[in-house]
């Protein structure tokens, strides 16, 4: 039973663009399934003639055409297998039917020959099916480009050889044929490819794209900043292959008790022989004793029970979202006991958003009015905050008014005129004389300030606050909401304040919970931000343990500390500071959206669709692929058990026998299969 996923997913070698590959594989192209087919021609043929006393050459020619047909490969593979010292169970199986037709047991060879044929047929299909779901889970990269010319002209070249610094056009509907940055033109990219987000993301001047993404309705222009052959697709299409080659603890133990069991078989099948033989059976009886023996005695169905639940989880998380590097990946998923979460990127979604627009009263503004200055005087700048206030606006469909005389003094804030009325945007403590607020912001996460309003300048002119319209009870409040504040002036007058914050996970605390039931604790908060934020954001979820303020250093070492104590740690990160926690864990899972580059070298598994909600269904999905191993292996030695005690207490027909084994090498391989259903995803954590 040897069909493996790497004869059909080989890897691209170095430096070159995968090789696209068909959806769907037809099981006719499989080797296996056509030998199979020809040897049950055959075989059905041969049956008549011999069962209606026809002639022995037509029969009989018939039959050997069978056994080349369906025992040939098998054969083949289990001679290459003994030159290298080990015992294949497919060269037992084939000794066997020759066996068999020695003695006469001509139509019993061949039957063992073409159920063992198809059973590798079938293991075949399974196999090509699961890789298929795997690849299909990404759409390659096209195979051509429009690259630009320094003249301006256009060339049509292949993918694979776009070099870093190119410039290439992407037309309306095209796929985007490299990662890389736009450097001209507008347009909406669809991404659900790469990042699973269910609506087209705008893209301009600046933005990063993504290879095998689809470009929408307007051209860009963009400058290739990776290799092919090192693009997230490519190296997606590459883990995804290395997945299928990887075999789990359990699977490598099996195939280490699998060479001892085969030759203790092997001389356990001479003792069958030869005992009744010493005692005065006939050679015949012996013979087909012995031979039954080592058909049903061999480990095919339990060799068979651990790949395909592990290989059909790795498919079936792959389809929503999760990919996971290996089979011992999806192993040590289920194993996990104790689990540690970041917070910025991963419990949050690592991306400020305007939380609050509050105007002051008497200052003619109502919420959206304040907005819209706002956002049209933080229009020009790039910041994330400021995107975050134009996006808010947009949001609302606000038209914003052209800025003028824009201006980013850091320190300070930004400055610039809007419908003759001069407006600022920075921080409380540079502009606002009496905020009296915190100066380290509760979702800093010891990142870098905002350039443009949060640095120290003693000597900016503050503006003038009349008591009865005073800003401070409002920062304050924003500040103490884990919010950052930015005050908004007119004319030096202060009008309003805004509220920005990194928004918690919608499906965070039902993430947490879930994670809770399934561990049997609550998991931990790792974070380098400050205690004050780390306890917000904890609390909102449901989790007591917080450690905060911390280097990716001690977050390691908090890591082994769990794993000295025999915890097995899953940790959940955005894959960059959390980099060295990932690999120092039992298992590390990174979310997609941020880091990505760094998650796909470094953790054990991504979450492609940044859904945080993912990642206790797939340690539920991982447990559910160890239990169908267990059942698995309870089927195929159970068969073995009941057939072996039946040929050595009793007398075993040999196409019983046959049938029998076949059948649980069968059976336990449909029943790993059945994690390839969309109904074995578990039902993920909402908020």
């Amino acid at each position: 039973m040897s069909s493996s996923l790497d004869q059909r997913t080989a890897p691209a070698p170095e430096g070159s663009r995968p090789t696209p590959l068909p959806r769907r594989t037809r099981a006719y192209a499989l080797p296996e399934v056509r030998w199979a087919l020809a040897a049950l021609g055959l075989f059905l043929l041969a049956l008549p003639p011999y069962l209606l006393g026809g002639p022995a050459w037509l029969w009989g020619a018939l039959f050997a055409g069978a056994y080349a047909t369906g025992g040939w490969e098998p054969g083949r593979e289990g001679l290459k297998a003994l030159r290298e010292r080990t015992l294949d169970v497919d060269l037992l199986m084939v000794v066997a039917a020759l066996g068999a037709a020695a003695i006469g047991q001509v139509l019993d060879g061949a039957l063992l020959i073409v159920i063992f044929a198809t059973s590798g047929a079938l293991e075949a299909v399974a196999t090509a099916r699961t890789a298929d779901s795997v690849r299909g889970l990404l759409d390659l990269a096209p195979a051509t480009a429009t690259r630009l010319l320094a003249d301006g002209a256009e060339e049509t070249v292949d993918a694979g050889l776009l070099a870093v610094g190119d410039t290439v056009l992407v037309r309306p509907g095209e796929r985007i044929g490299a990662d890389g940055e736009v450097v001209g033109g507008a347009s909406e990219v669809d991404q659900a490819t790469i990042t699973g987000e269910p609506l087209p993301v705008a893209k301009e001047t600046g933005d990063e794209v993504f290879a095998g993404t689809v470009n929408g309705t307007g051209a860009l222009r963009v400058r290739v900043g990776r290799e092919p052959s090192d693009s997230v697709i490519a190296r997606i299409v590459r883990m995804v292959e290395e997945a299928s080659r990887t075999k789990a603890p359990t699977q490598l133990f099996i195939e280490k008790v699998e060479q001892r069991y085969s030759v203790s078989m092997v001389l356990a099948t001479l003792a069958v022989f030869a005992v009744p033989l010493a005692f005065g059976d006939d050679l015949t009886s012996a013979l087909l004793r012995a031979m039954t023996f080592m058909i049903v005695a061999s480990p095919c169905a339990v060799v068979l029970s651990t790949m395909p639940p592990l290989l059909s989880a790795i498919a079936n998380a792959g389809r929503h979202g999760v990919l996971a590097k290996s089979a011992v990946v999806m192993e040590r998923l289920g194993q996990v006991d104790a689990v540690a979460l970041d917070k910025t990127g991963t419990l949050t979604e690592g991306t400020p958003r305007l939380t609050d627009v509050r105007p002051l009263p008497g200052t003619g503004l109502d919420a959206d009015a304040l907005l819209r200055l706002a956002a049209s005087a933080e229009h020009p700048s790039e910041h994330p905050l400021a995107r975050a206030v134009v996006d808010a606006a947009r949001e609302r469909g606000l038209a914003l008014a052209p800025a003028d005389a824009f201006a980013a003094t850091p320190g300070r804030g930004v400055t610039a005129t809007v419908e003759g009325r001069r407006i600022e945007l920075g921080s409380p403590a540079r502009l606002l004389p009496d905020t009296h607020h915190a100066r380290v912001h509760p979702h800093s996460d010891t990142r870098p300030a905002h350039p443009d309003t949060h640095a120290a300048h003693p000597e900016a002119d503050h503006a003038r606050v009349h008591p009865e319209n005073d800003p401070a009870p409002l920062v304050r409040e924003l500040e103490e909401a884990g919010s950052t504040a930015v005050a908004v002036l007119r004319d030096g007058e202060p009008v309003g304040v805004l509220g920005v914050a990194d928004r918690l996970r919608p499906d965070a605390a039902a993430t947490v919970a879930a994670l809770t039931r399934l561990t049997g604790r609550a998991p931990v908060l790792l974070t380098g931000d400050n205690e004050r934020a780390a306890r917000r954001v904890a609390g909102r979820v449901g989790i007591t343990d917080v450690r905060a303020g911390l280097l990716p250093e001690e977050k390691v070492a908090a890591v082994r500390a769990w794993e000295a104590e025999g915890r097995r740690v899953l940790v959940v990160g955005d894959g960059v500071n959390d980099a060295p926690a990932l690999a120092a864990a039992h298992c590390g899972v990174a979310m997609g959206r941020a880091g990505s580059d760094l998650a796909l070298e470094t953790a054990d598994a991504v979450v492609v669709r940044d859904e945080l909600a993912a990642v206790p269904a797939v340690v539920a999905l991982s447990r559910a692929a160890h239990r169908l191993v267990v059942q698995n292996l309870v089927i195929a030695g159970a068969f073995i058990a009941v057939l072996v005690a039946w040929d050595l207490f009793g007398t075993l027909p040999l196409p019983l026998g046959v049938a029998g084994h076949e059948g649980s090498t069968v059976l336990v391989g449909l029943n790993g299969l059945r994690l390839l259903r969309s109904t074995a995803w578990p039902r993920p954590a909402r908020g």
